[in-house]
């Protein structure tokens, strides 16, 4: 019964003020951002036309993003190198096997017919321990991969947040342009008729025609500045559409998680340098060789062959010195790793705390923005009946729908910065869809 009568009304209120549908789905607009930000999590304008079934989720632009990116191809080969490493450190041999043949042939009279021929082959062989350090070397360079993996995938929501940010809230302002050039146009029409009645003169129609087209040059530069906006979305995603708006996330924790994939990445770092640091303590020199020969040999002409079988081991000593160039190094990586987690856990700390002051202000200044969009435009609506009443001249009537207008533009970029540091947040706390 109640939504039969305001459904009445409404169509009342649309025949008999034509120009001011527009008002009202900007009302409509406004309030629904009033009520958002009342509950601090603002939801965007609605995508108008069938746009609105088609837009991907901003999950799937984040995954298109990140295949575009150089850092995807990087993070496949980080990868792939890792796991090669494992595959070495899993063998039995420190390096590739060598083969070895020699021959000698006696010369003069003396030496006539004797011949020595030997066939053997050199096996690198792993220091004590080394292949055990190896091997959690390997598996500390592929955790740091996939950690590097996370922590570049936070950097492209990063670019995909801010982009999409900017570019709904181009969106949401351009739809206000067309509904205050909507507005505009149809009260020129409306003046124009009453100039043919007799009851405006003609400079109101002239000043009620150059608001309009000042109301269609703004429409224009807004859609320009979409466009753009619109070619860095193509270009970053690879989607002529823009995403639908990202939800907000509360994290579990108030304070830095240490589940961040810049924490993560930075601890795994850690530990990369100190496995690296044990490789290069228990590998000190060259590997050790192990050999296995067969020789044959003939003493003299007609003589009958020999065959032997030996073993050899080469064990390289005194490189400890050699070493410590390698070692000295290892240990300033490890003392660097460490230097930069405090670092990094600091940057995101102070980062972290921005983003919930920026959230708090953008809060306020959005509530304060859409009370002021409601009285510029409840304010326009009273001088209208006033103008329509003959008791207001028309530029006064001008003058409010144009200080309405800006206020509803305003309240809408600011509804528009609310949700981008609701997306900030999100990004500091490390969150992914």
């Amino acid at each position: 019964m109640f939504r039969a009568s305001l459904s009445s009304c409404i169509r009342t209120l649309v025949k008999t003020h034509p120009w001011l549908v527009p008002w009202l789905v900007g009302g409509t607009l406004a309030a629904s951002a009033l009520a958002c930000a009342a509950q601090a999590q603002p939801q965007p304008l609605p995508p108008a036309g069938p746009l609105a079934a088609t837009r991907p989720s901003f999950a799937q632009a984040i995954a298109a993003a990140w295949q575009r990116s150089i850092e995807a191809t990087q993070s496949q080969g980080q990868q792939r190198q890792a796991q090669a490493d494992q595959a070495v450190a899993g063998s039995w041999l420190a390096a590739s096997p060598a083969l070895q043949a020699s021959q000698r042939q006696g010369r003069g009279s003396a030496a006539a017919g004797q011949r020595e021929t030997e066939l053997g082959v050199a096996l690198p062989m792993w220091h004590i321990g080394a292949r055990a350090a190896a091997g959690q070397a390997a598996q500390a360079e592929l955790e740091w991969a996939q950690a590097a993996e996370s922590a570049a995938r936070l950097r492209i929501a990063a670019q995909v947040r801010e982009t999409l940010g900017q570019l709904t809230g181009l969106e949401s302002e351009h739809r206000l342009a067309v509904l205050q050039s909507q507005l505009l146009k149809r009260l020129a029409e409306d003046v124009d008729r009453r100039v043919r009645a007799g009851d405006l003169a003609p400079a109101d129609a002239m000043a009620t025609r150059a608001e309009w087209l000042a109301s269609q040059a703004q429409e224009a530069e807004v859609q320009q500045r979409m466009r753009g906006q619109q070619a860095q979305w193509q270009l970053l995603t690879g989607m002529a559409i823009s995403a639908e708006p990202e939800q907000p996330q509360t994290a579990s924790r108030v304070d830095l998680d240490e589940n961040h994939p810049e924490l993560q990445l930075a601890a795994r770092a850690v530990e990369r340098a100190q496995r690296k640091l044990s490789l290069a303590q228990a590998q000190r020199g060259d590997n050790p060789e192990l050999g296995l020969h067969l020789r044959q040999e003939r003493s003299g002409q007609g003589m009958p062959t020999q065959s032997s079988v030996g073993v050899s081991l080469r064990l390289p000593f005194g490189t400890d010195t050699h070493a410590q160039p390698r070692i000295a190094a290892a240990r300033t990586e490890v003392d660097l790793a460490l230097t930069q987690q405090q670092r990094i856990r600091d940057r995101l700390a102070a980062e972290l705390e921005l983003a919930r002051a920026q959230l708090h202000a953008a809060e306020t200044q959005a509530q304060l923005e859409t009370q002021r969009a409601t009285l510029l435009r409840e304010r326009a609506g009273h001088i209208d009946k006033a103008f329509k009443a003959g008791e207001s001249p028309l530029p006064e009537l001008l003058r409010a729908l144009a200080a309405a207008a800006q206020a509803e533009a305003s309240s809408e970029r600011q509804q528009a910065h609310l949700r981008l540091a609701q997306a900030r947040l999100q990004q500091a706390q490390g969150l992914l869809p």
